[in-house]
């Protein structure tokens, strides 16, 4: 089971031969995290409260924990190791904010062992989950905590101004040191739930320049996929009009924020959830968790997809549900009922020159225009444009005069008026009489109430010598 995501489930408890991170055994990594942790929030309590000031951020705090112990930290069975803890108040405001009380954060990291997740992905990062379902703790690059440092204080403000967000919540920035290396680890929200069956995921960057799975993904239990191959096995996620609207909203607002920081590359994680589909359909749960449990509801405000996008942050158990643990309600283009789960993940990604060099050579031998990594702007607004109109899409109402209430068949002309679309261009000579056939572009009106993709599929079912090179929703055989 795979893991892709910089803040979500998708791998499974490890059970293989333990790992080692930087010639850290990862016992002695996850002991480590959660001596250090509860060092530091316990100490953290001691402080009065009082407001975040600008010198906060750039706090880095230190402790020092010998295996025998010493007046300020237990003795324990790992190398002797330095805790560093980044920005503790500003962090510890950020956790106050999304209603994270101290005892709640220990106990949920420190109280049971954390869950370690397999198949990180491509960036080598080891991934662990709190028991309880609510943390994913991952090991982040140097540059990647710098980078994170620097963003706080305009992270600060953008939290202030709008907590509903699916940008990555960070809780806490820390450092070990052990043996002569740095281990640096970033505490964030979990996107996915592992007591809800994942039956699709996705990792979606907008771009087609090799987002396909490969066939090593394919062959796991349960694959992320990419781009293209979204297109290929979805015709988008239908939502109710309220709800795609806050959705594309807060996508709008994230982009933008990730645009003023200068931050590209980042992705939708998004998972599938089919209501339709009993348990066991579609093989093992595509879940963290293998031992069936179900963890208790999650307590941390805005912390699911419904309440990113439009909750109020004090009614998580309205939406939080044992039917839907959070999830969004949708459907797919063949009705079936659907609870969608997505976040933006890997965000410590700025546009620096290495990544100015990679888009230019890409640019080179590849259309520049589709590859991944892009200037931040361009960026923003081509990941937004695939999740508005591949991606996401708004449910179309049925009413009398609507296209659902048109014969489409190989005798039937379009009726241009009655479907109120305009014809925009003959490309050809249309001639029914002579059983000759020419083609004719379409181009809906915005006050029309049915989708360009209804039409296409309508047309595709009953002109099959169509064929799948033709622009979708564009170009119909008459």
């Amino acid at each position: 089971m795979s893991t892709t995501t910089e803040n979500g489930v998708g791998g499974s408890r490890n059970t293989s031969e333990e790992k080692t991170y930087k010639k850290t055994t990862s016992s002695a990594l996850k002991g480590a995290i959660q001596l250090g942790i509860g060092y530091t929030v316990g100490n953290l309590t001691s402080k009065p409260d009082r407001d975040v000031l600008m010198q906060d951020f750039y706090v880095v705090e230190s402790v020092f924990l010998p295996s025998e112990g010493s007046n300020l930290t237990p003795a324990h069975h790992y190398p002797d190791f330095r805790f560093k803890t980044y920005a503790p108040l500003a962090f510890r405001y950020f956790r106050e904010l999304f209603g994270i009380k101290p005892d709640d954060y220990l106990y949920s990291i420190c109280n049971e062992p954390l869950i370690e997740l397999s198949n990180p992905g491509a960036s080598g990062s080891l991934f662990y989950l709190t028991s309880d379902d609510e943390f994913i703790i991952k090991t982040v690059q140097h540059k990647e905590a710098e980078f994170l440092q620097k963003l706080l204080p305009g992270y600060y403000m953008n939290l202030n101004q709008n907590p509903r967000t699916l940008l990555p919540k960070f809780y806490g920035l820390y450092c070990i040191q052990s043996g002569g290396v740095n281990i640096r680890l970033v505490v964030m929200n979990n996107v996915l739930p592992r007591s809800v069956k994942m039956h699709y995921k996705y990792d979606l960057k907008g771009s087609t320049y090799k987002r396909r799975a490969s066939r090593k993904e394919r062959e796991k239990a349960c694959p992320v996929y990419k781009d293209l191959d979204f297109q290929d096995m979805h015709e988008g996620l239908y939502f109710d009009a309220d709800t795609y609207n806050a959705l594309m909203k807060t996508l709008q607002r994230d982009c933008r924020v990730l645009e003023s920081f200068k931050i590209m590359d980042y992705s939708l994680l998004l998972a599938v959830h089919v209501l339709d589909q009993s348990p066991k359909e579609g093989g093992e749960p595509c879940q963290a968790g293998g031992d069936g449990k179900r963890p208790v509801a999650q307590r941390v405000l805005y912390s699911t997809a419904m309440e990113s996008i439009q909750g109020d942050g004090k009614a998580a158990e309205a939406h939080t549900t044992d039917d839907t643990m959070g999830g969004i309600p949708a459907k797919s283009h063949k009705e079936e009922k659907l609870l969608i789960f997505l976040g933006i993940i890997d965000i410590l990604q700025s546009y620096r020159f290495i990544k100015k060099l990679e888009h230019s050579w890409k640019a080179l031998v590849y259309d520049g225009d589709s590859v991944s990594v892009h200037r931040p702007g361009f960026y923003a607004n081509r990941f937004l444009k695939f999740m508005s109109t591949s991606v996401f899409r708004k449910t179309q109402s049925k009413s009398a005069g609507s296209c659902s209430s048109v014969p489409y068949d190989r005798d039937t002309c379009i009726y241009v008026r009655t479907l109120n679309w305009h014809t925009c261009q003959a490309m050809g000579p249309v001639n029914k009489g002579s059983g000759k056939h020419g083609w004719i572009c379409l181009l809906p009106v915005i006050s029309g109430d049915c989708g360009v993709d209804v039409i296409y599929r309508r047309f595709r079912s009953a002109f099959p010598e169509l064929g799948p090179g033709n622009p979708k929703g564009c170009m119909f055989l008459l």
